[in-house]
């Protein structure tokens, strides 16, 4: 496993997380970190590994924190107003999403920014904890596409396995023993550059997030061992909840 030190200045509320944060997810997890350097060192880019846990963010800071970029993470808004976290997500210039709003187009807006800015931007393209029974990567939304399309930088895919068995999906409490281990790798780039040429109309926003979701659920297949589903679960046609724990039922007005 190669690690590359973090350039530049993190900020405090970086450097508080690393110095909390990561002391404790070494002592609760074994971690192996695969191909890690296909991270770019330097320059705007995506990094969109597929969802499985509520643990995810945190594991992905990690891996990409390793590996020497500081992300900055598309995340729900409400964590914003919660105390303590929310100060630091602020503080680290995380970006808020309005999710089914319209106003979740301010934060469209915001991740091409902070990647033509040069920063190192963590999309969950799934946009939710994946809904396929066997934690298979679901179908995704548009948004990584988009941001990518816009851009023009690099789309690093990120599957990993292991994570679940701390905190499956809408599990209120971690599973910490005995000790789980948890694998992590990164891809190639997402080959992008032929639709970046075309019209970003639908279709074209449709194949770009196919690529995107295929080249992660290949990644997760490989850590798996497992040949995946030949369609992705599609929480519509399901008649599945978007957001929220898909088992609960849905508040009443």
């Amino acid at each position: 496993m190669s690690v590359r030190k973090v350039q530049g200045r993190s900020g405090w509320a970086v450097n508080f997380a690393v110095i909390t944060i990561k002391p404790t997810m070494l002592a609760a997890l074994s971690h192996t970190w695969i191909d890690g350097d296909k991270i770019p060192a330097t320059g705007g880019c995506i990094i969109v590994p597929n969802h499985v846990s509520h643990l995810d963010p945190l594991l992905t800071a990690y891996f990409v924190h390793d590996h020497g970029r500081i992300p900055r993470y598309l995340a729900k808004s409400g964590l914003f107003d919660t105390l303590g976290v929310g100060t630091i997500l602020k503080s680290a210039r995380q970006i808020p999403v309005e999710r089914l709003s319209k106003d979740a187009v301010g934060a469209y807006d915001a991740a091409v920014q902070a990647v033509n800015d040069g920063e190192c931007v963590v999309v969950y393209p799934e946009g939710t904890l994946t809904r396929d029974l066997d934690l298979w990567p679901m179908r995704g939304k548009s948004g990584a596409a988009r941001i990518a399309l816009a851009t023009g930088a690099p789309v690093i895919p990120v599957g990993h396995w292991g994570v679940q068995d701390v905190l499956y999906p809408y599990a209120t409490r971690p599973n910490l023993f005995p000790r789980k281990k948890v694998t992590m790798k990164a891809g190639d780039p997402v080959h992008l550059d032929d639709l970046r040429a075309q019209p970003q109309t639908p279709r074209i926003v449709n194949q770009a997030t196919d690529r995107i979701m295929s080249a992660i659920t290949d990644i997760v297949a490989d850590l798996r061992g497992e040949e995946a589903p030949a369609e992705r679960f599609d929480p519509r046609k399901a008649g599945v909840r978007p957001i929220g724990n898909p088992t609960e039922k849905k508040d009443r007005p």
